[in-house]
């Protein structure tokens, strides 16, 4: 089998890009909901459909909670069925001049469910670019593309070797290097650039070391409870609707 994809929500978004020789299995004498599936699978004219018992589903993803539908993409790491993917300077240089631009780096974040969510919300408040290292990362998977309920279909994805060589070509490209920490500038008070990159760190170490001196302003959420920290997914989403409240998306 190709990459799997499952979650309703996750496969009606990847049958929009599917390709030829993609197969959506079913699971036999399943609700309702599976036969819109099946309808929208078939519209495609791309991507065949097998009906399978349950038995045989379980065997094909053991241990993933399919809910009777599965969409196998037919093949490994297939351009239009996954995150869009596109270098650094690609990137920055398909830029118009002044023109504004928002990117999120992931340093290290290694949970598939905060990767998920944070794509969700990355769509969301239209960031333009997330970039994520090719090591000791969690990357694109099938528990990704289902928690982020089909909306990582639509992210631009850059897996590099070298976070902080990339910040140097965002930084020659006119871009601001904004990183969380609970050490920093109330994001209440933070001027954000047109051209800004928001950097989070992973679940339990934060930015690393190197990736923070890389960075122009450290900036943090203020807050007032018992805990000293948020999840990283949910400081992601409120730093990004921070940088959004003062340069609203425009229309490419």
């Amino acid at each position: 089998m190709g990459e799997k994809v499952y979650g309703y929500h996750a496969i009606e978004e990847a049958l929009k890009k599917a390709s030829h020789g993609s197969t959506l299995y079913l699971v036999r004498g399943e609700r309702e909901r599976s036969e819109e599936l099946d309808r929208k699978a078939r519209l495609t004219g791309k991507v065949a459909v097998k009906k399978i018992s349950k038995q045989e589903m379980d065997r094909m993803v053991p241990g993933i909670d399919h809910r009777g539908a599965l969409l196998d993409l037919g093949g490994p790491r297939k351009g239009a069925s996954r995150l869009t993917e596109i270098s650094v300077s690609d990137f920055c240089a398909k830029l118009k001049e002044d023109e504004g631009a928002l990117v999120l780096i992931l340093d290290g974040l290694t949970d598939p469910h905060n990767l998920g969510a944070i794509l969700r919300s990355a769509d969301q408040f239209g960031v333009d670019l997330v970039i994520i290292p090719e090591r000791r990362s969690v990357q694109a998977n099938e528990t990704v593309l289902k928690v982020s309920s089909g909306a990582a279909q639509y992210v631009n994805l850059s897996v590099v070797t070298n976070l902080n060589r990339e910040i140097d070509t965002l930084k020659a490209n006119g871009f601001w290097i904004y990183g969380a920490d609970m050490s920093g500038t109330s994001s209440y008070e933070e001027k954000f650039s047109p051209r800004t990159v928001i950097v989070m760190g992973s679940e339990g170490d934060g930015i690393s070391q190197l990736v923070r001196k890389n960075c122009d302003h450290i900036t943090s959420i203020p807050m007032q409870g018992h805990i000293d920290s948020l999840n990283v997914s949910v400081a992601t989403g409120i730093l990004l609707y921070e940088y959004r409240r003062s340069n609203p998306p425009c229309s490419r």
